[in-house]
């Protein structure tokens, strides 16, 4: 198959016309991928991030973790999909056997494996899900592929943090930092449920887009001290605040954003910068009563909720797609990211 391989860290993937395609096991499938989401989780990726909490794949390796397709083939014991279904891939991958697996925390299982990490991702042409009656998810025909590759990490990790973890209302005042894939899918996401979002970022073309999301305010970082321009947008202080970005500044500034008895929301995983470590003003924590909380992915069985307010014209994440390109363009794009050189959502599409 034609895929672009990871082959060494912080080295461009390489496109090959001849890599080996997935084999599938008795409880997985294999799908023909129809287009991938490139998301700055690639990007980490690429540069040998994320050793410390055991996402790094072994190289050389097929990564992607945003894809959809058609079921290529399936193995004797899947039971819910066949050969020509369409389907969406959440990223996180169940053994259905742990405790958090048998209690609907698939994407808490202590046996985690992402897909693009472990096994073979939507950079190829055909891509690999463990388990596929546990972790596959069926796509309605009315939501086109480039539409549903942009629902991947960045969407579906925004949904259970907003709506699940950290239970935005109708009348909260969110503010969100860093406006890239998954800050404008939040902002997309808090907009619907009836919040009032403050976008902060340092680029105002990403800040114009945020207003398309559906932000009634934004600040740039560059220019003004975030914590004071949220707390006097918000009338004393946003309800829950969200670092979409996973660096010092995001997360601090967040914090600082929430007025008391406020929730923040930690999307963003950190860059080698910090390895997973960021100073928390802990005595405001305390005396304000401010709660942390963390998101990761979301479980396979949560996805008909967001699928069918995609459906019903209530989330439109086919308006973040900025950029459509093939999967030689992909290796560039991934690249940009690291001086946050993209605007929106960028998909591969086969």
């Amino acid at each position: 198959m034609k895929a672009a391989v990871l082959e060494a860290f912080k080295s461009p993937m390489k496109v090959h016309d001849n890599w080996p395609e997935p084999e599938c096991g008795p409880d997985d499938a294999i799908v023909k991928v129809e287009a991938n989401g490139v998301c700055r989780s690639d990007w980490h990726v690429c540069e040998g991030d994320w050793g410390w909490i055991g996402l790094q794949p072994e190289l050389p390796h097929v990564i992607g973790h945003e894809f959809c397709g058609v079921v290529e083939e399936v193995g004797a014991n899947v039971k819910t999909f066949k050969k020509g279904d369409r389907v969406i891939c959440p990223f996180n991958f169940g053994c259905g056997t742990c405790s958090f697996c048998h209690s609907g925390h698939q994407n808490t299982c202590l046996n985690f494996e992402g897909a693009g990490f472990v096994r073979s991702g939507g950079y190829g042409q055909y891509a690999e899900v463990a388990r596929a009656d546990l972790n596959l998810v069926s796509l309605p025909e009315s939501i086109p592929f480039v539409e549903a590759a942009s629902m991947g990490c960045r969407f579906m990790t925004s949904f259970h943090g907003i709506v699940d973890q950290a239970r935005v209302g109708a009348g909260d005042w969110v503010s969100i930092h860093g406006c890239g894939g998954i800050g404008l899918a939040a902002t997309q996401i808090a907009t619907a449920l009836g919040a009032s979002v403050i976008a902060v970022d340092i680029n105002d073309e990403t800040l114009a887009m945020a207003k398309q999301m559906g932000a009634v305010a934004t600040v740039n970082a560059a220019k003004e001290n975030v914590p004071e321009a949220v707390v006097e947008l918000s009338g004393g202080g946003a309800h829950v605040s969200v670092d979409a970005l996973g660096i010092a500044t995001t997360c601090i500034n967040s914090v600082m954003s929430l007025r008391n008895r406020g929730r923040h929301l930690q999307i963003g995983l950190t860059t080698q910068d910090e390895q997973g470590y960021v100073s928390l003003p802990v005595d405001v924590m305390v005396a304000r009563e401010l709660e942390f909380v963390g998101t990761i992915g979301m479980q396979p069985q949560r996805y008909p909720s967001m699928l069918n307010m995609v459906e019903t014209g209530k989330l439109t994440p086919g308006k973040m797609v900025t950029n459509v390109v093939s999967i030689d363009e992909a290796a560039n794009v991934i690249t940009s990211m690291g001086s946050y050189g993209t605007v929106g959502t960028t998909v591969v599409k086969w």
